[in-house]
């Protein structure tokens, strides 16, 4: 089974900006079947400014982009109940964490904030700082 990687807000801006070692993960990632996915509010945290709307574009129609749904933000809420977060300030992670949990496995997320996404992902989660 291939699995899924999952790019977060700095995952998806390092691509948006070509950084060789995110690029290379996604690139080695395709090639072996791996899913590579994000979320559809992880479009819009990322770093875009000073991107080409078209390398935004190209980028994205590579990845599968989760929408956010009623249905992921009910566990989004449940996960920050059960770990007593806010969500002003934790509501795209856990967002991003109920996709990342429920993704084909095994899942690797690329993150900035491997601590927050690793609480809330759990353990099936693998978190991978870039």
């Amino acid at each position: 089974m291939p699995g899924t990687l999952l790019l977060d807000s700095e995952g998806l801006s390092k691509l948006y900006r070509k950084d060789r070692t995110v690029a290379a993960l996604v690139q080695a990632a395709s090639e072996e079947g791996v899913r590579v996915a994000t979320s559809a509010m992880t479009t819009l945290e990322a770093d875009y400014e000073r991107i080409h709307p078209a390398r935004i574009r190209w980028v994205l129609s590579r990845v599968d982009v989760h929408d956010v749904t009623k249905e992921i933000t009910d566990q989004a809420a449940a996960l920050l109940r059960t770990h007593r977060l806010h969500g002003h300030k934790y509501a795209i992670d856990a967002a991003f964490a109920v996709i990342a949990r429920t993704s084909p496995r095994p899942v690797t997320v690329l993150t900035s904030d491997p601590e927050d996404l690793t609480l809330l992902c759990g353990p099936p989660v693998e978190v991978v700082k870039v």
